[in-house]
């Protein structure tokens, strides 16, 4: 991918806490561990080399446990903290070389961040809070207020502009935190365990809002959370963080298929994969296919036999799909002396897009046999072809705490 193309590059970004820094840093760099640095130095290695690209309107979300070293390397985005070596390259410019007055003017201008702590002013209207930003960059009251206001319609709170924070819910303080850091209008959006304090419910809510704006909005999002079920739902990709270390970075698909290393396989162990898995990665993407202007009942029933399969995928000349068609009707249209099948074609047959989770496609396979056919969102050609078998097992694999627990209940019995 072009660099015009990423947003955001980090390159073996590291920040180490304490006085000793320059030794930790050789340290570092000659291989040794956290806890050797630690001990030798009294330093603590906070973000261990770093390297990676957000591309532009990503959601891009690290997470890990406490102590890993998330929120940390959200601040060095911004230079909320400054690190001690690397590069954080935002929009082809080197932030970690600017001015304090230019940095100042990147978190103006392109740079918003929402914390896990509201930090409302209690004394402002909501109004005047979502405005504050804008009156610290020096904009006319009008227009901040002006566009403060269309930030609070885009996060739902509409007539809530007089209230003040303390009459809010929870979840509707952080929406004005959120609008606060939109009426910037800024390229990237940094949020920091934002929905962490949230009741379960309201959590839910705001993810769906932040799903909602995004589609609408665009912004490059970096996102910090310790929960594993809120990474998958808003990331495009995940970084997973130990120690420091980004142990590794892929779509929740590709980390929970393929995961990097054994702490990573012990975090997403328990993840449930029916909501993950896809169809893209299910589907069988080179199957036999029946074309229709060219093939009559004798080739299809020939192709059937050669696969030992008892039904097809049908395209046409341009490859769009059809339906399947089965064995009882190709031998019906054979027996009929016919020459072409399309009269035999079951058409009412389920086709999904790429995006669609093992949980969405089950639905389909009930009452039937037919396989499921992948098709292309934008012209509906045939990509490939998902099999029942396939979908049941990746719907009923169980995960390692699944097998213990079920190997102790047989134990019991």
């Amino acid at each position: 991918m072009a660099t015009e193309d990423f947003k955001i590059e980090i390159k073996d970004l590291t920040l180490i806490f304490g006085k000793n820094k320059s030794n930790a840093l050789k340290m570092l760099e000659a291989g040794k561990s956290k806890a050797e640095i630690l001990e030798k130095t009294k330093c603590t290695v906070g973000v261990n080399k770093a390297s990676f690209q957000i591309k532009k309107g990503e959601v891009f979300v690290i997470m890990g446990l406490s102590g890993s070293g998330k929120s940390t390397l959200i601040r060095c985005l911004n230079r909320l903290i400054e690190p001690t070596a690397g590069d954080v390259i935002v929009n082809n410019i080197n932030i970690t070389k600017e001015s304090n007055e230019r940095l100042l003017d990147t978190r103006r201008t392109e740079m918003s961040m929402v914390f896990q702590k509201f930090g409302l002013l209690p004394h402002r209207t909501v109004l005047e809070n979502a405005a504050f930003g804008l009156e610290i960059r020096g904009e006319a009251k009008n227009e901040r207020l002006q566009k403060a206001q269309e930030a609070l319609d885009n996060v739902g709170l509409q007539g809530f502009e007089h209230q003040k924070p303390s009459q809010l819910s929870g979840g509707m303080q952080q929406r004005v935190g959120l609008a606060r850091a939109l009426a910037n209008n800024p390229e990237v959006l940094l949020m920091d365990e934002a929905f962490s304090a949230l009741d379960p419910l309201i959590k839910s809510d705001m993810q769906d809002e932040l799903l909602d704006l995004q589609g609408k909005l665009h912004k490059t999002i970096v996102f910090i959370t310790h929960d594993l079920d809120e990474a998958i739902k808003l990331g495009d990709r995940v970084a997973i963080m130990k120690d420091g270390i980004i142990e590794q970075i892929g779509t929740a698909e590709d980390i929970l298929r393929n995961p990097a290393s054994k702490y990573v396989e012990a975090f997403v162990e328990k993840v449930d994969r029916k909501s993950i898995i896809t169809a893209g990665t299910l589907m069988f993407s080179k199957p036999t296919v029946v074309q229709l202007e060219k093939e009559g009942p004798g080739s299809v029933i020939r192709k059937m036999r050669g696969i030992a399969a008892d039904a097809l995928p049908v395209i046409d000349k341009h490859r769009t799909f059809m339906g399947f068609i089965w064995l009882p009707r190709v031998l019906e249209a054979e027996k009929l002396n016919k020459s072409t099948i399309e009269d035999f074609i079951t058409t009412e047959c389920p086709s999904v897009y790429e995006e669609y989770t093992v949980e969405e496609m089950l639905p389909l396979i009930t009452g039937t046999k037919s396989p499921i056919a992948v098709v292309n969102k934008e012209n509906g050609k045939l990509l490939g072809v998902v099999s029942q078998t396939s979908l049941i097992i990746e719907a009923t694999r169980f995960n390692k705490s699944e097998i213990i627990e079920l190997k102790e209940q047989a134990k019991e019995q």
